[in-house]
């Protein structure tokens, strides 16, 4: 006989709550307290609860979604950027058993200003922003209330990010520390906070190791990482060390590097940020600080759903250094 499938009253009693108490934590509803949605989500994992989505929406003549905003420079070049696709899995976990569903927007940034006026009237549940920046954040938040960027953004704006400052430094203290004796940096764009908190990490570690600052202006894109590595080889050959603003930046040093016969970590160290799957893959072994994307995404999601957030609700993630073969002493 097929095995019962486990009901809300199930996860109910698992959780030692009532059944419309689980069902608003589930739902996204009235606010409860953060120990029994804790209980709530255990039991709903315990039991393998799966909510029939379709029935539900049908029954309420709606579907709830939460928006995924997204502007790139690029906007083509989207889907081959790891950090987008952590980003999704995060949101999708969160997701799960409930009835809300996830809408991307993929913007490009001469186009972004009026986009997010568009995106804003048909916010429901409310929006998870990757690059928006803060005065559109802003904008978008006053019209919609329920915003969380994924990173810092402006006074007022809900966000969530990585120790970014503490995780460059640690970085570049690792490159100091392993015996690199001229240490560089690809930086991300000016106007991105997590680009922003990771250059002052660099430009702290390098002053506190009595070295000047340098560094070429670059972006998390692969393009960025070739040519700003190529800029430094010619303007700096006696370079040993490079800190990179993000992983996919990180292997464009590694093309650079190698298409100037420079042997990695034998003749330049180098430490990437994200510790994406691009780290484990890339030859050799690529040292990177660990920026907890999924987890940050999914407690944005449950955070919307929930409608806990706020202009006050601000979280920072620990970034901590994963060493592998690509900064070997």
């Amino acid at each position: 006989m097929e095995a019962k499938k486990p009901t809300l009253e199930d996860v109910g009693r698992v959780a030692g709550v009532s059944r419309a108490t689980a069902s608003r934590v589930i739902t996204g509803g009235a606010r409860v307290s953060t120990r029994t949605r804790d209980r709530v989500w255990h039991a709903v994992e315990q039991l393998g609860y799966h909510p029939d989505l379709a029935a539900r929406a049908l029954a309420k003549g709606r579907t709830d979604v939460i928006d995924l905003i997204i502007i790139d420079e690029d906007a083509t070049q989207v889907g081959s950027n790891p950090y987008y696709s952590r980003v999704v899995s995060g949101i999708l976990s969160a997701l799960a058993g409930t009835e809300t569903q996830m809408r991307t927007h993929v913007i490009d940034e001469p186009d972004a200003p009026t986009r997010l006026d568009d995106v804003a009237r048909i916010v429901e549940v409310g929006a998870l922003l990757i690059n928006v920046p803060p005065e559109l954040a802003a904008r978008l938040t006053a019209r919609c209330g329920r915003v969380v960027s994924l990173g810092r953004s402006a006074l007022g704006v809900a966000s969530v990010e990585a120790e970014n400052v503490l995780g460059a430094r640690s970085a570049v203290e690792h490159l100091y520390r392993t015996g690199r004796r001229k240490v560089v940096a690809v930086h991300g764009k000016p106007n991105n906070s997590c680009a922003t908190g990771r250059r002052r990490g660099f430009h702290s570690a390098s002053m506190d190791a009595g070295h000047e600052p340098i560094g070429a202006e670059g972006g998390f894109c692969l393009e960025a990482g070739v040519a700003g590595t190529h800029q430094l080889l010619a303007e700096h050959p006696d370079l040993d060390g490079i800190f990179a603003a993000c992983d996919l930046t990180a292997m464009g040093v590694l093309r650079a590097l190698s298409e100037s016969g420079r042997r990695v970590p034998d003749d330049v160290a180098l430490v990437g940020f994200d510790d994406s799957f691009l780290a484990s893959v890339a030859t050799p072994a690529m040292t990177s600080v660990r920026q907890p994307v999924e987890k940050m995404a999914a407690m944005a999601t449950r955070a919307l759903l929930a409608n806990e957030t706020g202009p006050s609700w601000q979280r920072v993630e620990p970034a901590p250094l994963q060493i592998r073969r690509s900064s070997a002493a």
